[in-house]
């Protein structure tokens, strides 16, 4: 048969372990292709990028020659890669074998073009930049060279056009976490310490995270319980169960940073930026739990409160209250001089309560107009007027009694107002602060994704 005929008249006396050239000065060209069909994985934190690619080589053998004439017209056969050279080109990024199946055979034409063509799983070391999780974009280059022979003996070329190798997606498989962007490719010269040159093909993988499901599970959960800490500030701070509520945020913030954590990369060179987020949404839980506690305790109702300061009363219930355009401003002032009225008409009102009950102010009076009374009768009236003057002492103490009480009841009412009045600018101070935030990284995260 002719494939046998052939392939025992270009088997029989060829040499694979010398470079196929009949002039030892001819540089032998091997033209490389590169064709992504899967990322398999990425390893953030060993820095190593697993792929699927299918990899092609073309080179000439000068020794592989043959007339189809004298073979049936054969013009192409495939003979075992173990028998022929092979150029020694390797990947300098490779940090493991892989499981790539063994391709037993090439195939050579009559003119001596040998077509190597075998697909390879690559597991390359590559500098993964992960501060831009889950919006980052990873460029990984492959560079095929090889190991011995200097750039003379043998060089490197591109088997097709750049343009038809950057935006190939025809066997990619697309349906994982991680999307192909383009296939950069570039020719270099490499040489160490002035020594001779070794050609260099470089890849460059540029591949980008689809974000849906960290979207999903990372960030909406975040981003729920920082409105509902937002919507906690509209409870009464004087009821006590604001408190609670934040504590049991910051509870439930700290689980869900418990679950997360093994879902975000962990690297020895930096901190993804959305670490960065959880941290901070966590101080802000941190700090409005803080300012709550603070208003609680400042309007909570004590017997021994002082007086607000005066300086306290002029920024917080008169210029605060204007710039932050609090309409019930007036009630409390109002409500305040109502009271302060009411205790001075209780004041004016128990010191016409010291008249006795025959129309005097004074005992010595009752004793004179009653002077014509028989003598009898003057033990009645001592024994009266002792009386009358022991209940006058117990309501005196009874209205002192009061006028304390209303007097602690301004001072809680004027503090409740203070920490009304607080609460607001705290918490308008917190929700910019909040939205500054959160303006901040949704402008980086879309810069990055349309980058």
């Amino acid at each position: 048969p002719a494939l046998r005929r052939l392939s025992h008249y270009l088997l029989a006396h060829y040499q694979k372990g010398t470079r196929p050239v009949r002039d030892w000065r001819t540089t032998t060209n091997v033209a490389i292709d590169l064709m992504v069909y899967a990322i398999l994985s990425v390893d953030e934190k060993n820095q190593v990028l697993t792929t699927y690619i299918w990899y092609r080589q073309h080179w000439t053998d000068e020794f592989l020659k043959w007339d189809p004439a004298h073979f049936d017209n054969l013009t192409q056969i495939s003979l075992p890669i173990e028998s022929i050279w092979v150029p020694d080109i390797l990947i300098n990024e490779f940090v493991d074998v892989g499981k790539s199946p063994h391709v037993p055979y090439v195939y050579v034409s009559h003119h001596g073009e040998v077509q190597n063509l075998k697909p390879i799983q690559v597991m390359t070391a590559c500098s993964l930049d992960i501060y831009n999780f889950p919006f980052d974009v990873q460029n990984c280059s492959l560079t095929f060279t090889s190991w011995l022979h200097h750039i003379r003996d043998i060089n490197l070329s591109l088997w097709r056009q750049p343009e038809l190798v950057k935006f190939d997606r025809s066997v990619f498989m697309n349906q994982g976490e991680w999307e192909l962007l383009y296939v950069l490719s570039r020719f270099q010269e490499f040489s160490v310490k002035s020594s001779d040159s070794y050609a260099e093909m470089k890849f460059y993988v540029v591949i980008r995270r689809r974000p849906l499901f960290y979207t999903v599970s990372l960030l909406l959960p975040s981003i729920f319980l920082m409105v509902m800490d937002i919507v906690g500030f509209y409870l009464p701070p004087h009821s006590g169960e604001r408190v609670s509520f934040k504590i049991t945020l910051l509870l439930g913030y700290s689980v869900f940073l418990i679950i997360v954590s093994d879902t975000l990369p962990a690297t020895a060179v930096g901190t993804p930026l959305i670490g960065i987020y959880f941290v901070v949404c966590m101080a802000l839980l941190v700090i409005s739990l803080t300012e709550t506690i603070l208003i609680v305790r400042l309007v909570h109702k004590q017997d021994l409160q002082p007086h607000v300061p005066d300086w306290v009363k002029h920024l917080l219930l008169e210029r605060a209250t204007i710039l932050l355009c609090i309409r019930d401003r007036k009630k409390f002032s109002q409500s305040r001089t109502q009271s302060l009225d009411i205790s001075g008409h209780v004041e004016n009102n128990d010191s016409t309560a010291k008249l006795t009950p025959y129309g005097s102010e004074e005992p010595r009076e009752c004793g004179a107009v009653g002077g014509m009374r028989p003598a009898l009768s003057f033990s009645g009236r001592a024994e009266g007027s002792a009386a009358l003057q022991e209940v006058l002492r117990e309501t005196t103490a009874i209205r002192q009694l009061l006028e304390k009480r209303e007097e602690f009841r301004d001072i809680a009412r004027e503090w409740l107002q203070v920490g009304y009045v607080l609460d607001v600018l705290l918490f308008r101070v917190y929700l910019v602060a909040v939205l500054a935030y959160t303006i901040t990284l949704g402008t980086l995260w879309s810069v990055w994704r349309d980058a």
